[in-house]
């Protein structure tokens, strides 16, 4: 009885731990400003802007437009087409090369190594989006703001450009809370964001170390079930003790998930990686505590913290054994769930969130069953780990256009 006593003790604090530590991140960053370097002679840096399409095509070109439509002019953009026809494609133009690999790659990270083996020349910076993505005008401009100031990786603000559904609402939501906690006060506090997966730019010759690493090596052959591209390239960074920089107005557009299955297949695929990903953000806290690294100490916290839902679930399991073992341990469980409930309401207004996501708080229990569903299905990624389809085809002045 003692031993189980001490094992729900402490799996009790590490719930409790992970639900107030998020909101302690919150309020202490409410004292912290950004403080971005302003050299004396900005440099132009030159961006090789890698666009990664699979088989649909046509949802690439508001992309394309948003991009040659920059309020900067030093960049190329490298348009890797895998597995679709060039048949419809109109878009010409000096600042773009279009790419069609064959045979089809069939892999996002082969698609880049693809481009950026066809650069026309040596870029200063390599910025990554997916196919759906729209740039807004400063987009670059704002990259280059950070890049100027010392950092060599830099994520800007993956937000949504389609509301149009009770499911984009609350992925939006989600990524509401995830750029503030995870990106943002990361940031604020001296450490890093975590990477989106697109929006951000690397220094040329630091990404082309992360796409010879080993990691990458061996996941190109493990399709599916390879650790996702994002994971890879913060673990390559952090290694280094590389701080990750959010560039909060280098705003990229991203469509969310409209469909109860699009969110099974998507989360499936993310709660895999998490679990998959364990082992190396426990490797970047051993390298943390060796080296005093604030750095990989709070971003290694970060992400090992559990998803969300499994958070809460955890919790309230957690609760209801201590009711009949320590009554005192589940008082403070269900405070510390309060805490962590109205943190995200509080995340969400200091984020500014736009009025369909407020109204999508009342279907969070949905989007939750639906991340448990993706739960069960991750056991067998090459069947169940679809490709998420794309269909919203908006140029960027729509959606600027539009009070989101």
């Amino acid at each position: 009885m003692s031993v189980f006593s001490d094992i729900l003790a402490i799996l009790s604090f590490l719930a409790i731990f992970f639900l107030v530590f998020t909101a302690l991140t919150v309020m202490i960053a409410f004292f912290e400003k950004e403080k971005l370097k302003t050299p004396a002679a900005p440099k132009l840096h030159d961006f090789a802007c890698v666009i990664t399409a699979y088989k649909n095509f046509e949802i690439t070109k508001p992309l394309v437009q948003s991009l040659l439509n920059q309020q900067y002019e030093d960049f190329h953009i490298y348009l890797v087409a895998d597995g679709a026809s060039l048949t419809d494609f109109d878009i010409e133009n000096k600042k773009l090369t279009v790419l069609n690999p064959d045979p089809s790659l069939n892999l996002k990270v082969k698609s880049i190594i693809y481009a950026l083996d066809h650069a026309h020349r040596e870029h200063d910076f390599v910025v990554i989006f997916d196919g759906d993505n729209l740039a807004h005008p400063d987009f670059l401009q704002e990259i280059n703001r950070y890049a100027n100031a010392g950092f060599l990786a830099i994520q800007g603000q993956r937000t949504a450009k389609n509301l149009d559904t009770k499911y984009a609402a609350m992925d939006a939501l989600g990524e509401f809370y995830k750029n503030y906690i995870e990106r943002y006060v990361t940031y604020l506090l001296g450490s890093s964001a975590v990477i989106s997966g697109s929006g951000m730019a690397v220094e040329a010759n630091l990404y082309r170390g992360y796409l010879q690493s080993p990691e990458i090596e061996t996941g190109k052959n493990l399709w599916k079930k390879m650790l996702q591209e994002d994971k890879i390239l913060q673990n390559f960074l952090l290694r280094q003790n590389q701080k990750i920089a959010y560039a909060r107005k280098a705003v990229c557009y991203d469509e969310k998930v409209t469909s109860a299955q699009a969110v099974e297949t998507q989360r499936s695929r993310w709660l895999f990686s998490y679990f998959q990903n364990i082992p190396n953000v426990l490797g970047i806290l051993r390298r943390a505590v060796m080296g005093l690294s604030w750095n990989q100490l709070y971003f290694g916290l970060i992400t090992i913290a559990p998803p969300m839902f499994i958070l809460l679930f955890s919790a309230v399991f957690l609760l209801l054994i201590n009711w009949f073992v320590q009554p005192l341990m589940s008082l403070l469980l269900l405070i510390s769930m309060t805490v962590f409930a109205l943190n995200i309401l509080l995340t969400l207004r200091l984020s500014g969130a736009p009025r369909a996501v407020w109204e999508a708080v009342a279907s969070l229990p949905l989007f939750v069953l639906k991340q448990i569903t993706a739960l069960l299905k991750m056991g067998n990624p090459n069947k169940n780990f679809k490709h998420t389809e794309h269909t919203r085809k908006v140029s960027i002045d729509e959606v600027l256009s539009q009070k989101l």
